[in-house]
């Protein structure tokens, strides 16, 4: 069975105009790594830094499978303001936002972060909570760059294995091989 890694983070390309297309350049690596392994890429179908990886592996012939907040395709797109171009199927959840975190986190094996807000540190609590791999590519700021120091101050034993690194190859690297182990 192939390895199912769920992207999570920022759903815009904002931040320092400065760090725009160092970050943008770091989600086209990690969707190019992930189209590199024989696994399924799950995001939330959604806009920014993780449509441009999930774009990015589509393109590179990674399967994408986006899990959408809204019921339909008129609600994903219409309500959500949701793209449909990066994704080879988009699972309809009709749960809203919140709701859809836990069905994509739980959908993973592997959870990685690249950047993020309150969005993805609700899909970071929720991962850790589900025991997860996690994986957070530091250097792109948000909840990515704090998965330490939220495990340390608040973690609790989930048996969560949290890694990082600032290279997608190698974070990804790092995650498979716990997952392989387990």
């Amino acid at each position: 069975m192939k390895t199912k890694i769920g992207v999570m983070g920022s759903a815009s390309e904002a931040g320092k105009p400065e760090a725009a297309q160092i970050l943008i350049e770091k989600a086209e690596a990690l969707g190019r790594a992930i189209a590199k392994r024989d696994a399924i890429l799950f995001t939330g179908a959604t806009t920014g830094i993780v449509y441009i990886v999930g774009k990015t592996a589509h393109e590179e012939g990674a399967f994408h499978i986006g899990i959408s907040p809204g019921g339909n395709r008129e609600e994903h797109t219409d309500k959500y303001k949701l793209p449909v171009d990066a994704c080879a199927a988009l699972v309809y959840t009709g749960f809203g936002l919140k709701g859809r975190n836990v069905v994509l986190v739980r959908s993973c094996d592997i959870v990685l972060f690249i950047s993020g807000a309150m969005g993805s540190l609700n899909e970071f609590t929720i991962a850790h909570d589900e025991g997860k791999i996690i994986g957070s590519l530091t250097g792109t700021g948000g909840v990515a760059d704090e998965t330490d120091a939220l495990t340390k101050k608040f973690g609790k034993r989930t048996g969560a294995r949290v890694f990082q690194n600032d290279d997608p190859d190698k974070l990804l690297d790092l995650c498979l091989e716990a997952f392989t182990n387990q």
